[in-house]
């Protein structure tokens, strides 16, 4: 990503990594790990690219927050992190991105996966 969006490049990417220590634990690993590789694969990508990249974690991130902020306080409800992806916006994704999302897919629903994304414990602070 251009030189002039290193700063909020990175604060964007510590911002994530700090909000998905409120997932479970195997959640929280998947997604510093996702988070990670989109990065990097980022790194080179053209102003417009990058700008919009960055408009995207943004949103996640805000949304993250928002959700992990709502888990705090009702910590006897389960948690619930995500949002749907509506159809119109998968039109607007490359085969690239296609492909990731099915990997995650794959990832997140294997049958004996070691964790809920719809269930979670409150974690210790």
């Amino acid at each position: 990503m251009p030189g002039t969006h290193v700063s909020r490049v990175r604060s964007l990417y510590k911002r994530i990594l700090q909000l998905h220590r409120v997932l479970p634990p195997d959640l929280k690993s998947l997604g510093d790990q996702y988070v990670k590789d989109e990065f990097r694969r980022h790194k080179t990508v053209g102003s417009d690219e990058a700008q919009r990249f960055l408009q995207e974690w943004e949103v996640y991130a805000s949304v993250l927050w928002e959700q992990a902020n709502e888990y705090r306080q009702n910590s006897t409800e389960r948690a619930c992190f995500g949002t749907s992806l509506p159809e119109e916006k998968l039109n607007d994704f490359r085969d690239e991105q296609i492909g990731q999302l099915q990997e995650l897919m794959r990832e997140t629903t294997k049958p004996n996966r070691q964790f809920s994304i719809t269930e979670s414990t409150k974690p210790k602070f």
